[in-house]
Protein backbone atom coordinates (compact mmCIF):
# COMPACT_ATOMS: atom_id res chain seq x y z
CA UNK A 1 0.00 0.00 0.00
CA UNK A 2 2.98 2.13 0.59
CA UNK A 3 4.16 1.69 -2.49
CA UNK A 4 1.15 2.68 -4.27
CA UNK A 5 0.77 5.86 -2.42
CA UNK A 6 3.78 6.93 -3.30
CA UNK A 7 3.73 5.88 -7.09
CA UNK A 8 0.65 8.40 -6.83
CA UNK A 9 2.22 10.76 -5.41
CA UNK A 10 5.37 11.03 -7.66
CA UNK A 11 2.84 10.96 -10.67
CA UNK A 12 0.77 13.83 -9.15
CA UNK A 13 3.29 15.75 -8.24
CA UNK A 14 4.86 15.69 -11.63
CA UNK A 15 1.40 16.44 -13.55
CA UNK A 16 1.06 18.93 -11.20
CA UNK A 17 4.80 20.71 -11.46
CA UNK A 18 4.50 20.20 -15.35
CA UNK A 19 1.25 22.43 -15.31
CA UNK A 20 3.11 25.41 -12.73
CA UNK A 21 5.90 25.14 -15.10
CA UNK A 22 3.81 25.96 -18.46
CA UNK A 23 2.38 28.94 -16.53
CA UNK A 24 5.54 30.49 -15.76
CA UNK A 25 7.05 29.61 -19.14
CA UNK A 26 4.21 31.23 -20.85
CA UNK A 27 4.54 34.57 -18.67
CA UNK A 28 8.22 34.77 -19.43
CA UNK A 29 10.16 33.75 -16.23
CA UNK A 30 13.31 32.73 -15.79
CA UNK A 31 14.50 29.12 -14.71
CA UNK A 32 14.15 30.32 -11.00
CA UNK A 33 10.72 31.04 -11.56
CA UNK A 34 9.88 28.15 -13.80
CA UNK A 35 11.31 25.67 -10.82
CA UNK A 36 9.73 27.67 -8.41
CA UNK A 37 6.12 27.69 -9.80
CA UNK A 38 6.59 24.12 -10.62
CA UNK A 39 7.33 23.13 -7.30
CA UNK A 40 4.99 25.33 -5.82
CA UNK A 41 2.21 23.65 -7.35
CA UNK A 42 2.99 20.82 -7.16
CA UNK A 43 3.32 20.79 -2.89
CA UNK A 44 1.68 23.60 -2.08
CA UNK A 45 -1.14 22.18 -1.39
CA UNK A 46 0.62 19.65 0.41
CA UNK A 47 2.27 22.07 2.42
CA UNK A 48 -1.62 23.19 3.49
CA UNK A 49 -2.36 20.15 4.17
CA UNK A 50 0.55 19.06 6.95
CA UNK A 51 0.44 22.70 8.67
CA UNK A 52 -3.83 21.94 9.49
CA UNK A 53 -3.09 18.66 10.36
CA UNK A 54 0.00 19.94 12.63
CA UNK A 55 2.42 18.01 10.93
CA UNK A 56 6.38 19.53 11.03
CA UNK A 57 8.34 20.01 9.01
CA UNK A 58 5.38 19.46 6.20
CA UNK A 59 6.41 16.21 4.27
CA UNK A 60 7.77 18.21 1.35
CA UNK A 61 10.66 19.57 3.72
CA UNK A 62 10.92 15.74 5.31
CA UNK A 63 11.08 13.92 2.08
CA UNK A 64 12.48 16.19 -0.25
CA UNK A 65 12.48 13.71 -2.89
CA UNK A 66 8.69 15.32 -4.26
CA UNK A 67 10.44 18.97 -4.72
CA UNK A 68 13.65 17.31 -6.38
CA UNK A 69 10.64 15.46 -8.80
CA UNK A 70 9.00 19.08 -9.39
CA UNK A 71 12.56 20.92 -10.10
CA UNK A 72 13.37 17.86 -12.77
CA UNK A 73 10.26 18.26 -14.31
CA UNK A 74 9.93 22.06 -14.22
CA UNK A 75 13.48 21.95 -15.49
CA UNK A 76 13.01 19.53 -18.41
CA UNK A 77 10.10 21.57 -19.54
CA UNK A 78 12.02 24.92 -19.60
CA UNK A 79 14.84 23.75 -21.55
CA UNK A 80 12.92 21.80 -23.66
CA UNK A 81 11.09 25.23 -24.62
CA UNK A 82 14.40 27.15 -24.22
CA UNK A 83 15.96 25.25 -27.24
CA UNK A 84 12.84 25.06 -29.81
CA UNK A 85 10.74 28.38 -28.40
CA UNK A 86 8.51 28.46 -31.12
CA UNK A 87 6.95 25.19 -29.80
CA UNK A 88 4.97 27.77 -27.65
CA UNK A 89 3.51 29.22 -30.56
CA UNK A 90 3.26 26.13 -33.10
CA UNK A 91 0.30 24.58 -34.59
CA UNK A 92 0.98 21.58 -32.61
CA UNK A 93 1.67 23.60 -29.33
CA UNK A 94 -2.21 25.28 -30.33
CA UNK A 95 -3.75 21.58 -30.81
CA UNK A 96 -2.46 19.77 -27.89
CA UNK A 97 -1.24 21.88 -25.67
CA UNK A 98 -4.53 22.88 -23.66
CA UNK A 99 -5.41 18.80 -23.87
CA UNK A 100 -2.10 17.75 -22.00
CA UNK A 101 -2.57 21.04 -19.58
CA UNK A 102 -6.13 20.25 -19.05
CA UNK A 103 -4.98 16.32 -17.92
CA UNK A 104 -1.84 17.26 -15.50
CA UNK A 105 -4.38 19.31 -14.04
CA UNK A 106 -7.46 16.94 -13.56
CA UNK A 107 -5.07 14.06 -12.65
CA UNK A 108 -3.04 16.00 -10.22
CA UNK A 109 -6.20 16.92 -8.81
CA UNK A 110 -7.83 13.43 -8.79
CA UNK A 111 -4.86 12.38 -7.09
CA UNK A 112 -4.22 14.51 -4.38
CA UNK A 113 -7.30 14.94 -3.45
CA UNK A 114 -7.56 11.30 -2.45
CA UNK A 115 -4.27 11.46 -0.68
CA UNK A 116 -5.64 14.61 1.28
CA UNK A 117 -8.15 12.18 2.42
CA UNK A 118 -5.48 9.38 3.29
CA UNK A 119 -3.71 11.80 5.20
CA UNK A 120 -6.15 13.49 7.20
CA UNK A 121 -7.52 10.41 8.09
CA UNK A 122 -4.38 8.91 10.08
CA UNK A 123 -4.70 12.12 12.49
CA UNK A 124 -8.64 12.69 12.80
CA UNK A 125 -11.19 10.01 13.97
CA UNK A 126 -13.73 9.61 11.38
CA UNK A 127 -15.38 13.26 10.31
CA UNK A 128 -16.20 13.98 6.46
CA UNK A 129 -16.58 16.96 6.39
CA UNK A 130 -12.54 17.79 7.50
CA UNK A 131 -11.69 14.78 5.31
CA UNK A 132 -13.31 16.25 2.19
CA UNK A 133 -12.12 19.39 2.76
CA UNK A 134 -8.45 18.66 3.36
CA UNK A 135 -8.68 16.30 0.47
CA UNK A 136 -9.89 19.96 -1.70
CA UNK A 137 -7.06 21.91 -0.08
CA UNK A 138 -4.29 19.29 -1.04
CA UNK A 139 -5.86 19.01 -4.30
CA UNK A 140 -6.46 22.86 -5.34
CA UNK A 141 -4.13 24.58 -2.83
CA UNK A 142 -1.24 24.19 -5.19
CA UNK A 143 -3.25 25.68 -8.50
CA UNK A 144 -4.17 28.55 -6.39
CA UNK A 145 -0.90 29.46 -5.09
CA UNK A 146 0.47 28.98 -9.01
CA UNK A 147 -2.34 31.31 -9.97
CA UNK A 148 -1.62 34.05 -7.36
CA UNK A 149 2.01 34.17 -8.19
CA UNK A 150 1.20 34.36 -11.62
CA UNK A 151 -0.86 37.34 -10.86
CA UNK A 152 -4.18 35.51 -12.22
CA UNK A 153 -7.53 35.01 -10.65
CA UNK A 154 -7.37 31.41 -9.57
CA UNK A 155 -8.88 28.90 -11.84
CA UNK A 156 -10.96 27.36 -9.53
CA UNK A 157 -13.21 30.66 -9.02
CA UNK A 158 -13.76 31.54 -12.07
CA UNK A 159 -13.86 28.73 -14.64
CA UNK A 160 -15.44 25.48 -15.34
CA UNK A 161 -16.07 23.01 -11.99
CA UNK A 162 -12.66 22.15 -10.63
CA UNK A 163 -13.04 21.88 -7.02
CA UNK A 164 -16.70 20.35 -6.86
CA UNK A 165 -15.09 17.72 -9.12
CA UNK A 166 -12.57 17.32 -6.15
CA UNK A 167 -15.38 17.51 -3.57
CA UNK A 168 -17.23 14.98 -4.81
CA UNK A 169 -14.32 12.66 -5.40
CA UNK A 170 -13.77 13.19 -1.92
CA UNK A 171 -16.93 12.15 -0.64
CA UNK A 172 -16.83 9.37 -2.81
CA UNK A 173 -13.42 8.17 -1.15
CA UNK A 174 -14.78 8.41 2.64
CA UNK A 175 -17.74 6.79 1.83
CA UNK A 176 -16.18 3.79 0.41
CA UNK A 177 -13.69 3.43 3.04
CA UNK A 178 -16.96 2.83 5.11
CA UNK A 179 -17.63 -0.29 3.41
CA UNK A 180 -15.97 -3.54 3.06
CA UNK A 181 -14.41 -2.04 0.12
CA UNK A 182 -10.38 -2.29 0.55
CA UNK A 183 -8.74 1.19 0.80
CA UNK A 184 -7.01 0.73 -2.45
CA UNK A 185 -10.17 -0.06 -4.40
CA UNK A 186 -11.99 3.17 -2.71
CA UNK A 187 -8.80 5.62 -3.33
CA UNK A 188 -9.25 4.77 -7.62
CA UNK A 189 -13.00 5.19 -6.89
CA UNK A 190 -12.19 8.46 -5.52
CA UNK A 191 -9.68 9.39 -8.34
CA UNK A 192 -11.80 7.94 -10.93
CA UNK A 193 -14.97 10.43 -9.63
CA UNK A 194 -13.00 13.37 -9.83
CA UNK A 195 -10.92 12.93 -12.74
CA UNK A 196 -14.42 11.98 -15.05
CA UNK A 197 -16.20 14.81 -13.25
CA UNK A 198 -13.45 17.57 -14.20
CA UNK A 199 -12.95 15.95 -17.92
CA UNK A 200 -16.84 16.17 -18.57
CA UNK A 201 -16.62 19.72 -17.02
CA UNK A 202 -14.34 20.71 -19.44
CA UNK A 203 -15.70 18.92 -22.48
CA UNK A 204 -18.98 20.32 -21.77
CA UNK A 205 -17.59 23.58 -20.56
CA UNK A 206 -19.86 22.85 -17.67
CA UNK A 207 -19.78 26.30 -15.23
CA UNK A 208 -21.14 27.18 -12.36
CA UNK A 209 -24.20 30.25 -12.02
CA UNK A 210 -22.23 33.40 -11.85
CA UNK A 211 -23.97 36.71 -11.87
CA UNK A 212 -23.15 38.42 -15.72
Amino acid sequence: METFIFVLEIIGTIAFASSGAMVAIEKKMDIFGVNILGATTAVGGGIMRDIILGLAPPTAFAKPVYILFAVATSTLLFFIVYINPDIIHSKIKCKYYDKIMLWCDTVGLGIFTVLGVQTASKFVRENMFFFVFIGVLTGVGGGILRDIMARETPYILVKQIYACASIVGGIVFVLCRRTSMTNMTAMLLGMAVTVIIRSMAAHYNWNLLRIH
